[in-house]
């Protein structure tokens, strides 16, 4: 399990690429991924990239959860891209639909 970060500042975007299990292990490599990445978090676009994340927990909602706190909850600055089928489910089911954007 991975996070990697990259920021493009002339697109104003943080991305987030996560790999593996995306739970409550992954906490602090988490925050860290967003927490410092940018001075204004609410100007920039922050996609989390779950192409290669095969499992999801709740803390993981949680998580994002947290995300959209620090970008002072603005959801349209989020999207939660590549989700696979069955992550996509937990994210339909706990209605992240309807707080984030889902590509």
């Amino acid at each position: 399990m991975t996070i990697n970060t990259t920021v493009s500042e002339e697109h104003k975007t943080v991305t987030i690429d996560i790999s593996g299990q995306f739970n409550a292990s992954m906490h602090r490599e988490f925050r860290n991924a967003y927490k410092d990445s940018v001075e204004n978090p609410a100007s920039y676009k922050f996609i989390i990239n779950l192409a290669r994340a095969d499992y999801m927990d709740s803390s993981a909602l949680g998580m994002l959860l947290l995300l959209k706190e620090h970008v002072c909850n603005e959801s349209d600055n989020i999207v939660i891209t590549q989700a696979n089928p069955t992550i996509r489910d937990i994210l339909e089911i706990a209605k992240f639909d309807t707080m984030f954007t889902l590509d």
